[in-house]
């Protein structure tokens, strides 16, 4: 069984949304749980994480051996993102 291990900042991110969107990236967040390679998954520059999108939100994760960890959640557009993903590393 795979294990999902998700940030203080993505739970405080997902705690935030309303329930549709909610619902939308917590589908996402499991689909990913049993294929963490999909097709639409970018993996990000000098990093070992993976970028998924979902509506307006953006998940980055990485996948290690039975683990999903979700780094962080954030609207799609928005640079701050992967601002806050460089000062986690």
């Amino acid at each position: 069984m795979r294990k999902l291990d998700l940030t203080h900042d993505a739970l405080k991110f997902l705690d935030g949304l309303p329930p549709r969107q909610f619902r939308q990236v917590v589908t996402r967040i499991f689909a990913l749980m049993g294929n963490p390679r999909p097709h639409d998954s970018k993996s990000l520059a000098r990093s070992d994480y993976k970028r998924a999108d979902v509506g307006e939100y953006r998940i980055v994760y990485r996948f290690e051996r039975e683990t999903l960890f979700v780094a962080l959640v954030g609207r799609r557009n928005d640079s701050e993102v992967y601002k806050r993903l460089n000062r986690e590393s």
